[in-house]
């Protein structure tokens, strides 16, 4: 005898559980209700005038279109016409007015960013200065602020204003650039190139869609040679290809951690007797290449009696460079600079060490010997590299080549 099957009863509104209710029941954490530190994205060009503030924009729309909660907390139009059409009815937060030597000028309202609390900011020129008396000195420090709290943040930056670029461009355009970025602040960004041919750019100069005519014309003359263009373009491209290779490294070591030999080399980089850090950005650049690690060393004991207050200050900037280029800072102990240095070589099991090339007297004893020729004597087995001081520093080479 078959039963009737039983009604089948449907669960009211109130029944049913919430999202939420379910979302818990089964260990789930909604990810738009706890955010983690926000994500960044830099799109990164070779010089003014390619096109970021334009696409920093361009994906602003896209972004809101799609549902996305999205504000522009900072774009300069920088009088471009078609920049300033692009913003459009993006909503924007208004700037702050603070006074500076009796002149009131509009910065970023940081705080008003924050009380918005947008899922997305769109920020233009990361590497800029704050106006003297706002709450951060740098504007990528404000982007930092605004990530801490949960918000994705999509940026613009020229390869320029990269602190380990600094004397690479110097020699390129004869031009020190004087706002910076610290590389760390990019190690975990989306980085997107925004690129333009040079001629492109070049033709958009002159067209008056990125200077006024008279700032054109001294553009021109100066840092939009066609020269420095194409090497600033391949510095912008060989930036986003290094940080392509990080990814396929890490990948690779969990994945398959057989296939990469870690450690093969450490580069040591003495931080004294660099004043203006052209030995720590040229050690820099050769770590990287070689995908390898980096250890700034300071040595103590044997000249600190000695030691000027502008030495003392040149040490101890070179250190925080050091840290903020992701390097390991270690202090080498001893009386004799050559065997201290040396000592820390090998506990850190360097396989090359750099040191900023010093100026040679003609005065010099035969017996006075430099830094570098003692350390070949006492290192063996450890390649030696110098960097030319000087805001136009040379790319490192090897001891005792020409």
């Amino acid at each position: 005898m078959s039963r009737a099957a039983a009604p089948r009863v449907e669960p009211s509104d109130s029944d049913r559980p919430s999202p939420e209710a379910l979302l818990e029941r089964y260990g789930f954490v909604d990810p738009w209700s706890t955010r983690k530190r926000g994500r960044l994205r830099v799109l990164l060009g070779a010089a003014p005038g390619v096109g970021k503030t334009y696409a920093m924009l361009r994906e602003g729309h896209r972004l809101r279109d799609a549902g996305r909660d999205v504000v522009v907390g900072y774009v300069e139009p920088h009088g471009r016409a078609e920049t300033a059409e692009q913003i459009g009815d993006l909503e924007t937060i208004p700037r702050r007015r603070l006074g500076y030597r009796g002149v009131t000028l509009e910065e970023m309202d940081i705080d008003a960013i924050l009380a918005r609390k947008p899922r997305i900011a769109l920020i233009d020129e990361l590497a800029h200065a704050n106006i003297p008396g706002s709450t951060r000195a740098k504007r990528y420090e404000d982007v930092e602020d605004l990530r801490d709290a949960g918000i994705d943040v999509i940026t613009t930056m020229n390869v320029q204003h990269l602190e380990s670029q600094r004397d690479v461009v110097a020699g390129i355009t004869g031009i020190a650039m004087r706002e910076t970025v610290p590389d760390r602040v990019l190690d975990d960004a989306d980085v997107q190139v925004i690129d333009l041919p040079t001629d492109a750019l070049l033709d958009r100069l002159a067209e008056g869609k990125i200077f006024p005519p008279q700032r054109a014309r001294q553009a021109a003359e100066h840092f939009f040679q066609p020269g420095n263009l194409m090497a600033l373009r391949e510095l912008a491209l060989r930036h986003t290809a290094a940080g392509v290779d990080d990814l396929l490294e890490q990948f690779m070591r969990e994945t398959r951690p057989e296939a990469i030999k870690a450690g093969a080399e450490r580069v040591l980089v003495l931080l004294d007797d660099d004043p203006d850090g052209s030995a720590l950005r040229g050690a820099w650049r050769l770590a990287g290449a070689l995908r390898c690690d980096l250890i700034g060393a300071t040595i103590h004991a044997a000249r600190d009696g000695d030691a000027s207050p502008d030495e003392r200050r040149h040490v101890e900037r070179n250190a925080r460079l050091a840290e903020d280029l992701g390097a390991t800072v270690v202090a080498a102990n001893g009386q004799d600079s050559a065997h201290a240095l040396a000592e820390a070589a090998r506990e850190q099991r360097a396989t090359m060490v750099v040191l900023a090339r010093q100026p040679t007297s003609r005065w010099r004893f035969p017996w006075q010997r430099s830094l570098a020729d003692r350390l070949l004597d006492i290192l063996p087995g450890v390649d030696l590299y110098l960097v030319e001081r000087g805001d136009q520093a040379a790319p490192p080479r090897r001891a005792g080549e020409r």
